[in-house]
C-alpha cells in the first residue's frame, strides 16, 4: 500500500464528503477511492467512516487519523520544498494583502514572475490598513511599519518613508511652509491608516518634531490622497512610491526639505506555520528581492532631484 497516496485519498473523502467526487477529480473509478480508505482500515485495524446511504461520517478513530494524516501531508511538502525536490513548477493562487502604494509599485514586476510560472496566479487585496491574514484568507502581506501580530512570520525587506507635498497651484495661493509648526496654517489632506494618521512626524536641526495636523478632507485610500493632492486641496503626507514621478515631472513639489520625514522598515508577513506551498514560497522570494530594490533606489537623493524643491522656487 502507498500510505501517503491512501491518506491524501482519506482527507480528500472527508473535504469532499464523498468517494464518488474523489473519484471524479483523480480521474480514478469509485472502487479504487474506496480500496484505498479499505487498506488504511486494514492497515491500523479500525473503522474509519460511518458509511449510510445518505451520507459519510468519521468515527472517532477516523477523527485522530485525520490529524496525523494532515500532519504526514504537511511534512511530506515541506520536505519536498526544502530539499528543492519540487516535480513540478509552482502552481495555484496566492492572495496577497498590500497598501496601494505597494501595489502600483508591485504590478509592473508581477509580470515575469508569472511568465516564469504559468500555472501561478495572484490576487492582490488592496487597503491601506492590514486585515486578518487568516480571516481574509490572505497567503502573505506587505505591511510599512512594526507587524502589529506578533504570531506572523516577518521578513523585513527595506524601508519606505512618505513625502511632504502640494500642488504648485497650492503653493500659489497660500505659499509653503517653512518648519513644521507652519502647517496649522494650512489645509491638509489627512491619509486615514491608523489611529495616528493626523500625526506628522519631522526630524530637523533642533531634532525630532511630531505635529499633529487637521484639515477637512480625510480619506483612506493613498491614491485618492495623491489625486486630491494634484488637484489642489492642500498639503499632504504620502507614499514616496505614489508620487516619485509627479514629483519628478513637477505636477507636485516637496515640502520642508531640511526636515525628515520618517522611514519605517518594510515587512512581508505570512502566518507561522511549518510550510509554505511552492507557489508561495516563490512568490515572497520575488517580491522580497523586488521590493528591496525599489527601497534602496527610493532612498537616493538623484531619484527626486533638489531642484523640485519648492523651497528653491521661492
Amino acid at each position: 500500500m502507498d500510505l501517503l497516496q491512501a491518506l491524501r485519498t482519506f482527507i480528500r473523502v472527508i473535504e469532499t464528503g464523498s468517494f464518488a467526487a474523489v473519484a471524479r477529480e483523480t480521474n480514478t473509478n469509485h472502487s479504487s477511492v474506496v480500496r484505498h480508505v479499505g487498506a488504511l482500515e486494514d492497515y491500523f485495524g479500525m473503522r474509519l467512516f460511518q458509511r449510510t446511504t445518505r451520507r459519510l461520517s468519521l468515527t472517532e478513530d477516523g477523527q485522530d487519523l485525520l490529524q496525523y494524516a494532515q500532519r504526514m501531508i504537511e511534512l511530506e511538502q515541506e520536505l519536498e520544498g526544502a530539499l528543492g525536490q519540487q516535480r513540478i513548477s509552482p502552481s495555484g493562487l496566492v492572495r496577497i494583502g498590500v497598501t496601494t502604494a505597494a501595489a502600483m509599485l508591485m504590478t509592473p514586476r508581477l509580470r515575469g514572475l508569472m511568465d516564469d510560472h504559468p500555472g501561478l496566479s495572484i490576487e492582490l487585496v488592496v487597503r491601506d490598513q492590514l486585515g486578518d491574514l487568516i480571516e481574509e484568507r490572505l497567503d502573505l502581506a506587505l505591511h510599512v511599519g512594526q507587524p502589529p501580530d506578533s504570531s506572523l512570520l516577518a521578513r523585513r525587506i527595506g524601508a519606505f518613508g512618505r513625502v511632504l507635498v502640494a500642488a504648485p497651484a497650492y503653493l500659489e495661493k497660500r505659499g509653503a511652509p517653512s518648519r513644521p509648526a507652519d502647517l496649522a496654517d494650512h489645509d491638509c489632506v489627512i491619509h486615514e491608516y491608523g489611529p495616528e494618521s493626523a500625526q506628522w512626524h519631522f526630524k530637523g536641526p533642533d531634532g525630532p518634531e511630531t505635529i499633529r495636523v487637521q484639515g477637512r478632507l480625510h480619506v483612506n485610500n493613498a491614491a485618492i490622497v495623491r489625486r486630491a493632492v494634484l488637484d489642489g486641496f492642500g498639503v499632504a503626507m504620502v507614499p514616496e512610491a505614489l508620487i516619485v514621478d509627479d514629483v519628478r515631472l513637477a505636477r507636485l513639489y516637496r515640502l520642508l526639505p531640511n526636515y525628515q520625514t520618517e522611514r519605517l522598515p518594510a515587512f512581508l508577513l505570512y502566518p507561522s506555520r511549518r510550510h509554505l506551498p511552492p507557489r508561495t514560497r516563490v512568490v515572497i522570494e520575488a517580491i522580497a528581492q523586488e521590493t528591496a530594490k525599489i527601497a534602496a533606489r527610493l532612498a537616493e537623493d538623484d531619484v527626486w532631484g533638489s531642484s523640485n524643491d519648492w523651497v528653491w522656487l521661492v
